[in-house]
C-alpha cells in the first residue's frame, strides 16, 4: 500500500501538466488579480489568497481522476486487480495520492501571499488555513475519482475542467460573492467550493469556520463519495 502510494505521488509530481496547471496557474492568477488595476488592500489580498489556494486545491484534487482514467485505458487497473491489494486499498491509495498532491498548490499560493503580497497572519492561522484546505479538498478528490472511474481519459479531462471552472466561479473563488446577483448569491451558498473557501477565510478573520460551512461540505463529501464508489463498481464490471 505504501509503495503504491509512493509510486502514484511520484507519477503525479513528475507530470508537467500538473505542475503548470495545478500549481503555477493558481499562483499567477492570484498575483494578477491582486496586483493589476490598483491596490485592493490587505483584506482583498488575503481573501483572494484563500480563494486561489482553494482553487488550486480543487484543480489538483480533480486531477487525480485523470490519472485513474489513463490507468484504465492502458490496463493498469487490470494489473492492480491481480496483486494482493484489495479494491478498497486501490481506491484508498488513489484518494491519498490526491490528498498529498493537493498540498503543493495550497502552499504555493499561501507563500505568494505572504512573500510577495505582504499578507500577515499569525503562525497558527497559516497552519490552520493550510490544514483545513487540505482536509476540505477530500470531496473534490472523490469527485475526480468518480469521473475517472466512469469516463474515458479524454472525457474525464473535459469533465474535470468543467467542474473546476464551474465550481470556482459559482463558489466565488475568483471574484467576491458580493458581486453576484441575489439569486446567484443564494445558489452559491450551497456549492461545495463556497463552503470550502469559507474554512480558510474564517480562520484568516480570526475565528472558527461556521457550522453551516462544515455541514454543507460534509453533505457534498457523502454525495461525491457515493458517486466514486458507484463509478468504481461500474468500472470493475467492465475491466
Amino acid at each position: 500500500m505504501v509503495d503504491y502510494l509512493r509510486l502514484e505521488v511520484r507519477r503525479t509530481l513528475r507530470d508537467a501538466g500538473f505542475v503548470i496547471g495545478g500549481i503555477a496557474v493558481p499562483v499567477m492568477m492570484y498575483l494578477l488579480f491582486t496586483n493589476i488595476g490598483g491596490d485592493g488592500g490587505t483584506g482583498w489580498k488575503t481573501a483572494s489568497m484563500v480563494g486561489m489556494a482553494a482553487y488550486g486545491a480543487v484543480g489538483s484534487a480533480l486531477n487525480t481522476g485523470g490519472g485513474v482514467a489513463e490507468d484504465r485505458a492502458i490496463g493498469w487497473l487490470r494489473q492492480l486487480r491481480v496483486t494482493p491489494m484489495t479494491p478498497r486499498q486501490v481506491v484508498a491509495g488513489r484518494a491519498l495520492t490526491g490528498s498529498v498532491t493537493v498540498l503543493p498548490a495550497i502552499v504555493a499560493v499561501l507563500a505568494a501571499g505572504g512573500l510577495v503580497n505582504g499578507v500577515r497572519l499569525a503562525a497558527w492561522q497559516w497552519a490552520a488555513i493550510a490544514l483545513l484546505l487540505w482536509l476540505g479538498s477530500i470531496p473534490f478528490t472523490l469527485l475526480g475519482l468518480g469521473n475517472g472511474y466512469r469516463l474515458t481519459a479524454q472525457t474525464t479531462g473535459v469533465a474535470n475542467l468543467v467542474c473546476n471552472l464551474g465550481l470556482a466561479v459559482l463558489g466565488g473563488l475568483w471574484f467576491p460573492v458580493d458581486l453576484f446577483p441575489g439569486w446567484l448569491r443564494e445558489l452559491s451558498a450551497y456549492t461545495p467550493t463556497r463552503r470550502f473557501a469559507q474554512l480558510g477565510t474564517a480562520v484568516a478573520d480570526g475565528h472558527a469556520p461556521a457550522l453551516a460551512a462544515i455541514l454543507v461540505l460534509a453533505a457534498w463529501l457523502a454525495a461525491f463519495g457515493s458517486y466514486a464508489v458507484l463509478s468504481y463498481r461500474r468500472s470493475a464490471a467492465t475491466i
